[in-house]
């Protein structure tokens, strides 16, 4: 059992970590970039295993540095492919990072047997012993290393979104709107690209490779669903990513699994959540519009059926209830369900079997038909 006073520090880190993650996420999800992160937190690996050799310490600041580095030389080859207009970006960026992820692979296969630089940390991280990791100043505990890693991340990366919210809305929505305007969308895209690869970096050693797509797409994704504002959105983001590290957190202490897998699992279930029942947007409401929809449109051709043959001899036969299935080809049961809702909404009255047009039928019926 993890004693009291990490358990809190654990999940503190996870929090950091996932609203750091948050915030890059939400433009490139906005941008559809969103596999840049999966394929720069593969592809930082041989720049990690590359500076480990040359340092022979997995806790050397340059293995941040090479890390990023890395992640922002996978960008510049995924482009370089990408304006070759001989593959598409989808393509590039799937035969870019399996290449660089690999070779790490290889390296730590083969010259790092006997160093704590094993797959399962790569691939899954080990949040359960983040806060083990202690940054220690003339001999003084500070905390956990991946706290203050992960908190100078968020400061950074809510800084730079502070300072250049302009210039990355217009370049996210507008690219070329804002080479006229005389911004430099390149210089914008690349700086974002490398912020995402120094978070990435960060939580790479506290979530993995493989999970920390899943706290920059998620919350981004599922906040994607719920606004159309650029501020909100941010702001969503990181609050849902915080719920999901918490109750991540909150199932994986008592079920006794990775605290890091657990975290990604809820927000993937938050995620089909709120897909499934976001107002406006989601499944079930998207359902309901399309039902609603259904027997509008019935209620429509009704009505437009009773215009047409107002006034007629044969206005009395194509007016019956009964008769209905036979003149639009309705079954039986959908005719008398559609008449029903024509006469809540009061588009037609009844007569005995006999339906009648009302004035705000007529008026309805009329006008579309001019549309």
């Amino acid at each position: 059992m993890i004693p009291e006073d990490l358990d809190i520090l654990t999940l503190l880190i996870a929090i950091v970590t996932a609203s750091a993650c948050a915030l890059p996420g939400v433009f490139l999800v906005l941008r559809r970039m969103t596999l840049m992160s999966d394929a720069i937190s593969h592809a930082i690996l041989p720049g990690i295993v590359l500076a480990f050799f040359l340092t022979h310490s997995v806790s050397s600041p340059l293995l941040i540095l090479a890390a990023t580095a890395t992640g922002v030389l996978t960008v510049i080859f995924v482009e370089l492919l990408q304006k070759t207009k001989l593959v598409k970006e989808d393509a590039a960026i799937g035969l870019t990072f399996p290449a660089l992820f690999s070779i790490g692979v290889i390296l730590i296969s083969q010259y790092t047997s006997n160093i704590h630089l094993d797959m399962d940390a790569v691939l899954l991280g080990k949040l359960e012993f983040a806060s083990f990791n202690i940054l220690k100043i003339f001999g003084y505990d500070l905390g956990p290393v991946s706290l203050y890693v992960m908190g100078g991340m968020l400061v950074l990366n809510i800084a730079f979104i502070l300072l250049f919210y302009k210039e990355l809305k217009l370049v996210t929505f507008d690219a070329s709107l804002a080479a006229t305007l005389g911004f430099t969308p390149v210089l914008i895209h690349y700086g974002l690209m490398t912020l995402v690869s120094m978070t990435t970096v960060g939580a790479f050693d506290a979530v993995g490779s493989i999970l920390v797509v899943a706290l920059i797409a998620g919350p981004a994704a599922t906040a994607y669903l719920m606004t159309d504002s650029l501020t909100r959105m941010l702001i969503l983001s990181v609050v849902i990513g915080c719920v999901n590290a918490v109750v991540g957190y909150l199932l994986a202490v008592p079920l006794d699994v990775p605290i890091a897998g657990t975290i990604a699992t809820v927000t993937f279930l938050v995620f089909g959540l709120v897909f499934m029942i976001v107002p406006n947007r989601g499944l079930i409401a998207i359902a309901r519009r399309h039902i609603r929809q259904k027997w509008e449109f019935a209620q429509t051709m009704l009505i437009i059926h009773l215009l047409n043959h107002e006034g007629l001899p044969e206005a009395q036969a194509e007016s019956e209830i009964a008769h209905l299935y036979e003149h639009l080809q309705w079954e039986p049961t959908f005719a008398t369900r559609v008449v029903k809702h024509a006469l809540n909404n009061r588009y037609v009255s009844q007569q005995a079997t006999q339906l009648m047009l009302t004035e705000r039928g007529r008026t309805i019926a009329r006008q579309t038909l001019v549309q």
